[in-house]
């Protein structure tokens, strides 16, 4: 007998809701049937605003993505949709091929956050969906059956040659040459792909601690065993960098010359340079020195996520032509075609980690990435979370420095100073009265609380962080 299930209903008492970037919950969630209904929502969906009759569909290297995919690719099948399956391939890869084939795509990844959630990730074949198709997903009433048998998977590998090939193209071959380039490969989907990609624009690279364990590893709050790692092999190897990735390969991790990890929005800034980019759309969380950069017509300070930054996109077309955006993780965000050495780049709107640090690694190749860095404004972010704290917890801090930011900020033990302005953009970011800066947010991910802080010396940035939460974790 064929089991009927209609599509909201099952997301309804699934528990997974999207985040600032896709459908995030427990593996456990993630029922066959769960996935089938995201799918099938999801089609039904996008044939409102688009023809199509394939759809592509890629996953991270977590333990339970490829039974996910399974299933999702099931549903396509029972929806009349032929699937093409490109295998572990980094988010942006797969986005970016789908945008070629005017198709839409499913990434099964839950990025950043631990191995036991997962996630899964909507693509119109325009790039990524928007916060209504979010809520139309969610929404949709489509009767669908039951997923009983999953398919068998067979790869494409299109998708991992089509990206290289957007960055061999648009670099000399030479560009890395004298360049020793080690790769931090951990779990990262992008494993198997930037070792060529390295490689055939000259560089010499070594291979770093590839490992068959998921590795959540989150580009803004990264672990002081990833800091200790990168300072050995720069020595040990005798580095000019390092590249790495998070799990599904959208946001970059990359060191300088001595092994010392770069902020992601330090990163986005040097590409934005790299590539003359007019105007800038970047969360509120991002470091306030590239709002104040000469460089830039526009600087626009969105919520935090993705979609976010993508839809102030649209308004920024209207008056500028290179466009561009980048998350505080480090993620980049290709709002226009661009050209680079007389070539041209196409639009890519979703998060990318190649872009960034190939455009950097062209601006060193005249100077260094520490000196790079050093003829930056002086001014330092630094960022990290409590994991497993209640959202409503976090949303009950906010409430209450929202209503009253001087008590939150004595109850934190932040002394001697007062609250000189408030926003209230995403979560409550607080400048103070000597000009550092505190921002608590709740992750849209996972029940983790965030800060951020920013000041004039890294060591103050850092304190504030980590007596924040080390007091908060203790409300």
């Amino acid at each position: 007998m064929v089991t009927k299930l209609i599509s909201s209903e099952v997301l309804g008492a699934s528990g997974v809701q999207f985040g600032t970037s896709g459908a995030r919950g427990l593996v456990t969630q993630f029922t066959p049937d769960v996935c089938a209904a995201f799918t099938h929502a999801f089609v039904v969906s996008m044939r409102r605003n688009f023809t199509f009759n394939q759809m592509a569909v890629a996953i991270d290297n977590r333990p339970s993505s490829p039974a996910m995919a399974k299933a999702v690719i099931q549903a396509l099948t029972d929806a009349g949709i032929d699937a093409v399956y490109y295998g572990v391939v980094p988010t942006p890869a797969l986005a970016f091929t789908a945008m070629q084939d005017n198709m839409p795509c499913i990434m099964v990844t839950g990025s950043h956050i631990p191995f036991d959630r997962n996630g899964i990730k909507f693509y119109r074949p325009d790039g990524e969906i928007t916060k209504a198709d979010e809520q139309a997903i969610l929404t949709e009433k489509v009767d669908f059956r039951a997923i009983n048998d999953l398919p068998e998977l067979t790869i494409d590998f299109r998708a991992a040659e089509l990206y290289q090939t957007r960055y061999t193209d648009l670099f000399y071959a030479d560009l890395l040459t004298g360049k020793r380039v080690g790769i931090y490969e951990h779990s990262s989907a992008g494993r198997d792909i930037y070792q060529g990609l390295f490689e055939s624009l000259g560089a010499e690279v070594v291979s770093l601690e590839r490992t068959d364990e998921f590795v959540p590893i989150d580009t803004e709050a990264v672990a002081e065993s990833d800091k200790e790692k990168a300072r050995f092999w720069s020595k040990q190897y005798s580095l000019d960098f390092i590249f790495s990735t998070d799990g599904d390969g959208d946001r970059p991790l990359v060191a300088d010359e001595s092994g010392e990890w770069l902020r992601g929005d330090i990163l986005g800034l040097l590409c934005s340079k790299a590539l003359q980019i007019e105007a800038l759309a970047v969360p509120v969380s991002c470091n306030t020195i590239i709002a104040k950069s000469p460089e830039f017509e526009a600087v626009s300070k969105t919520r935090i996520g993705s979609p976010h930054v993508i839809a102030e996109f649209s308004e920024l077309a209207k008056t500028y032509k290179r466009i561009a955006g980048f998350e505080a993780n480090g993620g980049y965000l290709l709002g226009s075609d661009v050209s680079v050495n007389g070539k041209y780049l196409k639009t890519l709107p979703t998060r990318d980690a190649v872009l960034p640090a190939l455009m950097l690694l062209s601006l060193a190749k005249t100077s260094s990435i520490k000196s790079l860095v050093s003829q930056l404004p002086q001014r330092f972010t630094h960022s990290d979370r409590i994991q497993n704290f209640e959202t409503q917890k976090s949303r009950s801090i906010l409430a209450e420095g929202k209503g009253n930011p001087e008590a939150l900020l004595a109850r934190i033990g932040v002394k001697d100073v007062s609250v000189s302005n408030t926003d209230f953009t995403d979560g409550l970011r607080m400048l103070l009265s000597d000009s550092t800066i505190i921002h608590l947010r709740p992750s849209g991910n996972a029940p983790e609380l965030r800060c951020y802080a920013e000041a004039n010396d890294f060591e103050t940035a850092k304190a504030l962080v980590d007596s924040t939460l080390s007091i908060i974790s203790q409300f």
